[in-house]
């Protein structure tokens, strides 16, 4: 069988199971933004009120209570810098590489499955064609058997074609939308907890310092 027959043999399964693999697209990209919503829900706290507790505990010096304040926050912010403060025994800069570690590895679980919105939201406008051009396939053999009149089997064929572009842009245009929109929020708390950790770490040096010199 020739390559032109393969074609036509898929054009003759038309575009209904684009449509349906992109409906299908549709629903995993809800299913994905609805998980990580959560994650970014359940992992928000007060971060000023955090800030301000934890410089009020470092300017006492009272490092025991800082990391039970930063222990007892639910937030992206306050898991970093637990595993700074963790550290401390070990010296400023052990804190300070596992400040940066743990930074990272946050902002792994957080980025967890978004590569999937971003692949969707590329490739669905890219599907919804493939539709489109199986469904103009299928209009012109409707054409072609009609003897090139119109008819109401050529019109459905035409409007199946521009139905699956439309639903592929429909499905792309919320994935790239939630994959910024999540990729923002996620870069905003990693800031925030490099922010913290330096401010923290600032105070831990400043503390190893002075025993350094009462020594």
């Amino acid at each position: 069988m020739s390559i032109e027959s393969k074609i036509r043999a898929l054009s003759g399964l038309g575009a209904g199971w684009v449509m349906w693999l992109l409906v299908g697209l549709s629903v995993v990209v809800l299913a994905v933004a609805i998980d990580r919503a959560v994650v970014l829900l359940l992992s928000r706290d007060d971060i000023e009120s955090l800030r301000r507790s934890l410089a009020s505990a470092l300017g006492r010096g009272d490092l025991v209570a800082a990391r039970a304040i930063v222990v007892a926050s639910r937030s992206t912010e306050g898991q970093v810098l637990a595993a700074g403060l963790g550290a401390l025994p070990r010296g400023s800069a052990a804190v300070e590489e596992r400040l940066a570690s743990e930074s990272q590895h946050a902002r792994l679980g957080l980025e967890r499955r978004l590569a999937i919105l971003g692949t969707i939201g590329s490739n669905a406008p890219f599907v919804g064609l493939l539709g489109t051009v199986i469904g103009i396939i299928r209009a012109f053999q409707a054409l072609d058997a009609s003897g090139g009149r119109m008819s109401t089997m050529l019109m459905a064929e035409i409007g199946e074609a521009l139905s699956a572009t439309a639903i592929g842009l429909v499905v792309a245009l919320p994935a790239v939308a939630l994959f910024n929109l999540f990729q923002r929020q996620i870069a905003s708390r990693i800031a925030r907890a490099d922010a913290l950790g330096r401010e923290m770490l600032s105070f831990v040096k400043d503390e190893r310092r002075s025993l350094a010199e009462a020594e």
